[in-house]
């Protein structure tokens, strides 16, 4: 199995940067490789471990997201994400576990109602990625981020109390919403807790490699922890992430530049293997419902997944809309959105490895020793509803942004802030510049040091202020641009002087690797002023 989920590993990353590379969708070519590679005869396809998935897989991407995440734009939309993070998963659990009840045959509603909490958080990778690159406005993005961060937490939690009354153990509402606050607040204290001390430690190492270690750590620990103390591991992973990730900017240089670049790596990686992963689990599904009416499967699949497309639609309309027409409060704090951001909002509701791990952990057999009901079907349904939702959302869902006009408004005017806050920065710089400057002699050599500071800094604002004006489509390249753009053509010649000589035999690797990491700071360096 090892080496199984190694070639997985292996066959996904190659096939996320090809599809990196030309532009394409990666989770929706991921899965529909899986499948054709899961029908190939005599072909060992591993089956999805839940344990690997809500241990190893989802603590690391949710620490990313939440990293990444505004903890000031969460704040400020803390109702709406409440609302899709907390309410629709709970609207969906009942809804699509009465759909399955009435439709699929000899189905309880108790072990409807666990399919229902199965397929009831999305998965935001997809609608995310596709946000990102087609420029979707802050706010929307926004939404769909924080709603990814805690949807699984309410899922997972709803699943569990579903998944108890399914095998026998006795809940009642009341113990169900005690449940869910425990391990809401427990999560909580978690993560802030891990959050507080691990911040503490990074700060003090002062030791880059090392605190980039802890922080790969950090997901899984905490998970973990909170799992055990039956606290939720999904909202401690999700509060630690957010106080970390508000808290990097205490770190040294070093240290974020290597967390981003870990942090993208490993997240690349696993999205790559869990998309993939999705795919080969077909016909494991399939012969375990062999023997059922193919019909009646169609069947109660198309209602299951027509039912988990339209409760979010029938939610997220009223959920917007219906708060400012009772509350002139809400009505002048938070502005009304435009229609096509609700639709956008409710079309990218497509479903991922969380929901295909918890319906894997669905038991086989109950409290009384008998088999769990229907459960070959509720693991053929969920994997419907996941790849159904891929395929019919994820390919249309950029065509759905471009139709509807969708698109951010924000980058002028973070251009305009950010070139506001470059300027006093600036100023203030050259403040301090001038201070030193009027305590040395006129021949001392510290001036000319002082000079090219003052350059770099008027160099900064510049760039800044240039970048407001028209691109340079329209007015040429700026000067600014021109300058960098020499400078990393310098750069290349000296890198390939520096690799010449280590070739010749003039210079060791390690000279060669100390001129290397020099000049690709500042190649760097120019990257970020530009």
């Amino acid at each position: 199995m090892g080496a199984s989920l190694l070639l997985v590993a292996v066959i996904a990353v190659l096939i996320a940067a090809l599809c990196r590379r030309y532009g394409l969708s990666a989770p929706l070519v991921l899965v529909t490789v899986g499948l054709g590679i899961g029908w190939i005869p005599d072909l060992p396809a591993p089956t999805l471990n839940p344990e690997l998935v809500l241990f190893l897989i989802l603590p690391p991407l949710l620490y990313s997201a939440a990293q990444e995440s505004s903890y000031q734009a969460i704040r400020a939309n803390f109702r709406a994400i409440g609302l899709l993070a907390v309410g629709l998963p709970l609207v969906t659990t009942v809804v699509v576990g009465v759909v399955a009840h009435l439709t699929v045959p000899g189905l309880p509603l108790a072990a409807a109602l666990v399919l229902g909490a199965v397929v009831a958080p999305p998965d935001a990778v997809s609608a995310q990625a596709i946000g990102r690159r087609l420029g979707l406005p802050r706010r929307v993005m926004t939404l769909l981020g924080g709603e990814s961060l805690l949807n699984d937490a309410t899922a997972l939690t709803a699943f569990r109390i579903a998944l108890a009354a399914a095998v026998g153990v006795t809940t009642s509402v009341g113990e169900g919403v005690l449940t869910f606050a425990i391990a809401a607040l427990g999560g909580l204290v978690v993560g802030l807790a891990i959050g507080m001390v691990v911040s503490w430690v990074r700060i003090w190492l002062t030791d880059p490699p090392m605190e980039t270690a802890i922080g790969i750590m950090v997901p899984f620990g905490t998970y973990y922890v909170a799992e055990e103390l039956h606290a939720s591991g999904v909202i401690a992973v999700v509060v630690a992430g957010l106080f970390l990730g508000q808290r990097s900017v205490r770190l040294g240089y070093a240290t974020r530049l290597q967390d981003d670049a870990v942090r993208k790596s490993i997240d690349a990686l696993l999205e790559a293997f869990v998309f993939l992963l999705i795919g080969l689990q077909m016909p494991v599904l399939i012969r375990g419902v062999a023997g059922e009416s193919w019909t009646q499967v169609a069947v109660d699949a198309a209602a299951v997944l027509t039912a988990t497309i339209v409760v979010r639609f029938l939610w997220i309309y009223p959920a917007t809309y219906l708060p400012r027409l009772l509350s002139r409060r809400i009505r002048e704090r938070e502005p009304t959105p435009k229609p096509s951001w609700v639709f956008v909002v409710s079309w990218a509701g497509m479903r991922g490895v969380v929901s295909l791990a918890a319906a894997f952990a669905i038991p086989l057999e109950t409290d009384a020793s008998e088999p769990f009901p229907a459960r070959a079907e509720i693991l053929l349904l969920t994997f419907i509803v996941v790849v159904g939702t891929l395929l019919i959302q994820g390919t249309t869902l950029p065509m759905v942004i471009r139709l509807l006009g969708v698109a951010g408004d924000e980058q002028a005017q973070d251009r305009l802030a950010y070139a506001a806050a470059q300027d006093r920065a600036s100023r203030e710089s050259e403040r301090r510049i001038d201070e030193l400057a009027a305590g040395l002699a006129d021949d001392d050599p510290r001036r000319l040091q002082l000079g090219m500071l003052r350059k770099w800094v008027t160099t900064q604002r510049n760039v800044a202020w240039e970048e407001l004006g028209r691109g340079p489509d329209t007015i040429g390249e700026s000067p600014t641009s021109a300058g960098a753009r020499i400078r990393n053509e310098i750069l290349q010649i000296q890198r390939a002087v520096f690799i010449s000589e280590r070739d010749a035999g003039r210079i060791d690797d390690e000279v060669l690797r100390l001129a290397l990491r020099r000049l690709d700071f500042a190649e760097g360096q120019g990257d970020r002023e530009m």
